[in-house]
């Protein structure tokens, strides 16, 4: 079997994450309901250790993959003919992705059907958070986000701006509480960035190093979720923290953010609006907590903390796949 990993394009950022493993591996590009049907440079370069690949490529060439690495049971469904251990990684919560979808299949069902086809499939999952885990009913396997401060410029705060990165937030405004955001924010100075083609004058960045700078020059940043939806961070969250920007947003039990060290909190968004005021006007109020968030990162978020507890879950979809199929057979035909 290769020493290749199969990785499904989908979630840049955490993809690029795999890095830090000593692996090499195929990243499959070219999938369906995705904005582009390249990788995209906009959010990650190309990791290091990734070539890219078509679907097509990998099933005409029939290689075994040391785990092969979904997002999603389309990605299980087009690699039904691969033989190798199958891993599934889980971004959103149960309800979260119902209420985006706007599907009209209770949760219940869909819930249930997870488990048999990952069952079926012989597939270890693995979520990105606790809360994310736990709305599927897996929370065996929880690795969490992870964030570099190393890979980020110093942060200068010369533009008293917030901001805010956010993709396709009219499809998300409740998991998002953006009624808050805009409560509180709405009339400051504040960057909105990220894929968002009906909201006029927001982009996505041109490219990483375009979002390291974006970040270092804004003098805080903001997330906002419904904790019955969303973590109270998500993996920009992280990237503002490790690149020293303090965090707004709203009371939330899985915010790594401590209030009046590493950022503001607060359900008021009267009061966060003052947070964020204060925040505009003292460069070296928003300097110190920015370190302090950054030094959250470096404590709980390190790139060598998800390296060690995702190589730990390739190894038991290993195992998962080996004790179950010791032939190694194709599983759907």
């Amino acid at each position: 079997m290769s020493k290749r990993l199969l990785v499904f394009d989908c979630h840049e950022a955490w993809v690029y994450q795999l890095r830090a493993l000593s692996q090499q591996m195929d990243v499959v590009v070219g999938l369906r309901g995705r904005h582009t049907d390249r990788w995209d440079e906009s959010m990650r370069p190309k990791p290091p250790n990734a070539r890219l690949v078509s679907l097509d490529e990998v099933i005409g060439r029939n290689d075994r993959y040391d785990c092969i690495i979904a997002h999603n049971i389309t990605d299980l469904l087009d690699a039904k003919t691969l033989i190798g251990p199958r891993l599934l990684v889980l971004h959103e919560t149960l309800h979260g992705a119902t209420l985006e979808q706007g599907t009209t299949t209770p949760p219940n069902e869909i819930k249930l059907a997870l488990a048999k086809f990952v069952k079926l499939t012989k597939t270890h999952v693995v979520a990105v958070s606790s809360l994310k885990g736990r709305s599927w009913g897996f929370e065996n396997d929880i690795v969490t986000l992870s964030a570099d401060p190393s890979d980020y410029l110093p942060w200068k705060g010369d533009l008293a701006r917030g901001l805010r990165v956010a993709n396709h937030i009219e499809r998300r405004p409740r998991v998002l509480l953006w009624e808050l955001h805009r409560k509180a924010f709405d009339g400051l100075p504040i960057t909105l960035v990220g894929h968002n083609p009906s909201m006029e004058g927001v982009r996505p960045s041109a490219d990483w190093a375009d979002l390291k700078e974006t970040f270092s020059r804004h003098r805080f940043y903001i997330h906002t979720a419904d904790p019955q939806f969303e973590d109270g961070y998500n993996m920009a969250t992280l990237e503002a923290m490790a690149a020293g920007l303090p965090v707004l947003g709203n009371r939330h039990p899985t915010s790594p953010i401590e209030h009046g060290v590493s950022g503001f909190v607060s359900n008021d968004p009267t009061e966060l609006r003052g947070f964020a005021e204060r925040l505009l006007a003292d460069r070296e109020l928003a300097q110190a907590m920015g370190q302090a968030a950054r030094e959250t990162i470096r404590k709980r978020f390190s790139i060598e903390r998800f390296a060690r507890n995702f190589g730990r879950s390739i190894e038991l979809a290993r195992q998962d796949w080996q004790a179950s199929m010791p032939h190694e057979e194709p599983i759907l035909a």
